[in-house]
């Protein structure tokens, strides 16, 4: 049987929730980086023993809060999401441990087993975001599959959205209608170029 992606796709208010990333290492500044390249306003502490002077930057830049010591499960309270991202596995599989313990959804970087949650690939324009998953299986797939979205959406999509959304505020009829007359508006998006053949 042909292995399928059950993972469920959603867009999180980081900016209503409390993200803690374990770690202070490279692994730690791409996920800051990634975290916050989608979500600028996100509330994000960090804690580790030490720091890359690029990471400190950037925290200090979003003004993410940084916390130089080693991971202890106090630092759990009140957090929903956390990261792992320490190149020390014992340290890592105690924070997965600790989160489960407490409902808290978890991601140990590069280890699937250890995961609520992946960090997929992300595109971005404006209002309209498509986010790109492998199951966990390849990040660089996602990643090219990223740069190919980015290339073909078109730069003016954001355009497009806005002015839909003021039009359907002057759509009359109950939502079905609304629905019905926003489809056939929008169909000529997807319609296929027909082919023609010799």
């Amino acid at each position: 049987m042909e292995e399928r992606n059950n993972l469920y796709p959603i867009f999180l208010k980081v900016k209503n929730l409390e993200v803690l990333i374990v770690g202070g290492g490279n692994v730690a500044e791409e996920k800051l980086t990634f975290l916050l390249k989608s979500s600028p306003d996100a509330n994000v502490t960090m804690v580790a023993p030490m720091y890359r002077p690029n990471t400190v930057a950037l925290a200090k830049k979003f003004g993410i809060t940084m916390v130089t010591k080693k991971y202890h499960r106090r630092y759990l309270k009140k957090k929903h999401i956390v990261i792992a991202t320490t190149d020390q596995p014992v340290v890592n599989e105690k924070v997965y441990h600790d989160c489960r313990k407490r409902s808290i959804l978890v991601n140990v970087a590069d280890n699937p087993p250890y995961c609520d949650f992946y960090m997929g690939g992300i595109v971005t324009k404006g209002n309209v975001k498509v986010a790109i998953s492998t199951n966990g299986k390849s990040p660089t797939t996602a990643k090219r599959l990223r740069q190919f979205f980015e290339e073909v959406i078109p730069d003016n999509i954001d355009d497009l959205v806005k002015n839909l959304n003021e039009y359907r505020k002057t759509i009359k009829g109950d939502f079905e209608q609304k629905v019905e007359t926003l489809n056939e508006f929008t169909k000529g998006l997807i319609e296929k170029k027909e082919v023609e053949h010799d």
